[in-house]
């Protein structure tokens, strides 16, 4: 009997196709698993299409009989062994006819009238031993409009059944429980017995109260008529084959597959998100990690060089009391020999200054390297202690988002472990210092030759030194005079001054250049190596917020259609 539709109803079948459609859209478009993207395309398929009853419960457990009880004709075959070997659709046809499908579904059309209005699904049993027909059977729950479950009275309520129920009660399907061989319980105790646990059970399982009949399939029918449990079960069933039932019934199932599916999804999204909870606060603890190491970097960086800095200050200082001391009348004929008065200058004022300057260079390069490499190790002992051991995630439930997560995490724990296993700290402080030695020498500072960083200053010094006093020994040797030797000392310290202060200014602008330089070489040596993780990270923070909002408007759209199916089917 064809499904006869008002206006209304008409409007609303379209408004839930057109739901059921856009969600699919949705959920391929999030790689929600295949088999309930087919669930869905199902269910749209399945809004003009016949009641669907399917019928399980363990082999043995009567199923082919209350078929053929139900329908009033022997269309399945029974025994005292399993006879239904595969899954089996009964449906409509003008002839008998049995045929199998690729997927090894059989078909069985049948000329009854009451399969005009319904299709009828036998299963082989919940505890299949053939992996397909098992498979078979659980992707028809999903497109039921009832379930009927069989179970046996010599047999009530077995272990693979309740796995399978729960299965069902996945889907949010009516489940009827059907106890056949009902004649097999001698006396009203058993009976009772066997009702306490099952319904126990059944309710302890779906937390509602299930529609229970006890039946006898083979000896409660006759001549096509219906005695005892099958009788009240054929009203019942009929019940739901009235037309505002069956409407109700098939605009709600498909309805409820989406609901399940969508809570499915947004189980995942959840999921997703605690882990990504997770993965932020890595990703933002590694960058505060970075800038902070770049922000210590550049304030503890000026204060060394400044001691670097500091030593030519001092340096200054000797070499103008040097000229105060030397520049004298007295000390006229050391002014006239040069090598001599070199020699004083060197032991007076550069004395030591060499290893000082080489000293405290070598103390910013190793303070640099040390702190590079301390950091590196900070970073990869943080990775380490969130990285999740593959071994933690055998039995778990994983999908491409843990996987791709965990791989990321991997890569940038192991990218640490690399930089921090072949760290070789004497060598960086050889590169980094010889890449400080030859900036200075670019500078033209001192002429090449001089070998580390304070002999390139002190033969810069003494450079200056001479000149200024060749200057000054010219004016000297030309006039004599007791106010003309304190004008040119004035004069020497000036110049030297000046000479210094612009050998000052060159060295700590090299330094300050060069240590930046390797201070950039690392941070962003320390951003690349974190970097894949950090944008996977940003990423998936900002496509499962789309999700979180796509997935809100489906359950929105969804709770509308559910509102409106309620009202037209009070």
């Amino acid at each position: 009997m064809p499904l006869i539709l008002t206006d209304a109803q008409a409007d609303l079948l379209r408004a839930e196709k057109k739901y059921l459609t856009d969600l699919y859209a949705t959920l391929s478009e999030l790689k929600s698993p295949p088999a309930e993207l087919d669930a869905l395309q199902d269910a749209i398929v399945r809004l003009e299409e016949l009641f669907l009853i399917v019928i399980v419960g363990e082999f043995n457990a009567g199923k082919s009989a209350l078929v053929n009880a139900l329908l009033g004709a022997k269309v399945l075959q029974e025994g005292a062994i399993p006879t239904t070997t595969r899954v089996t659709l009964v449906k409509y046809g003008d002839t008998v006819r049995e045929t199998v499908s690729p997927d090894d579904l059989a078909i069985i059309t049948y000329p009854l009238d009451l399969l005009s209005e319904m299709n009828i699904v036998d299963t082989p049993g919940t505890n299949a031993v053939i992996r397909r027909h098992e498979e078979l059977t659980r992707d028809f729950i999903p497109r039921s409009d009832l379930v009927l479950f069989v179970t046996s009275a010599d047999r009530p309520f077995t272990e693979s059944e309740r796995q399978f129920m729960e299965h069902i009660r996945e889907w949010g399907k009516k489940i009827v429980i059907v106890v056949n061989k009902r004649d097999l319980l001698d006396d009203e105790k058993a009976f009772e017995d066997v009702r306490r646990f099952v319904e126990s059970n059944a309710t302890q399982l779906l937390n509602v109260t299930p529609e229970l009949f006890f039946v006898s399939a083979k000896r409660e029918v006759s001549d096509g008529k219906f005695t005892g449990g099958m009788n009240a079960l054929n009203a019942y069933i009929r019940t739901w084959l009235d037309q505002t039932a069956r409407l109700r019934v098939k605009f709600t199932t498909p309805l409820g597959v989406a609901d399940q599916i969508l809570k499915r999804a947004e189980a995942n999204s959840e999921h997703e998100q605690e882990q990504l909870a997770q993965d932020i606060e890595t990703a933002d603890h590694v960058e505060r990690e970075v800038t902070t190491y770049e922000k210590d970097i550049r304030n503890e960086l000026e204060p060394r060089i400044a001691e670097v800095d500091n030593l030519l200050y001092k340096l200054e200082a000797r070499g103008m009391d040097f000229f105060d001391q030397n520049i004298r009348l007295t000390k006229i004929m050391d002014l006239a020999r040069g090598d001599k008065f070199r020699a004083m200058f060197e032991q007076q004022v550069l004395a030591g200054v060499p290893q000082e300057i080489d000293n405290r260079t070598r103390a910013v390069v190793d303070w640099l390297v040390e702190k590079d490499l301390r950091e590196w190790q900070n970073i990869l002992t943080y990775l380490q202690r969130r990285r999740v051991p593959s071994d933690a995630l055998v039995g778990e439930l994983t999908t491409s988002f843990d996987m791709r997560r965990q791989a990321l995490l991997a890569a940038t724990t192991e990218s640490a472990q690399t930089v921090v296993s072949t760290y070789d700290a004497e060598k960086e402080s050889r590169e980094i210092g010889k890449q400080v030695e030859n900036a200075v020498l670019l500078t033209g500072i001192a002429e090449a030759g001089a070998v580390g960083i304070g002999a390139i200053v002190v033969s810069a010094v003494t450079v200056a030194a001479l000149d200024v006093t060749g200057i000054l020994l010219a004016g000297v040797l030309a006039v004599v005079g007791l106010f003309v030797i304190p004008y040119k000392r004035q004069q020497a310290k000036e110049n030297f001054k000046v000479k210094i202060q612009d050998l000052r200014a060159r060295l700590g602008n090299v330094l300050r250049a060069q240590f930046n330089s390797e201070a950039d070489r690392t941070i962003t040596r320390m951003k690349e190596g974190v970097a894949p993780y950090v944008r996977f990270v940003k990423g998936e923070r900002e496509r499962i917020a789309e999700v979180e909002e796509k997935l809100s408007d489906a359950r929105k759209g969804l709770q509308t259609l559910q509102e409106q199916v309620e009202r037209m089917f009070v």
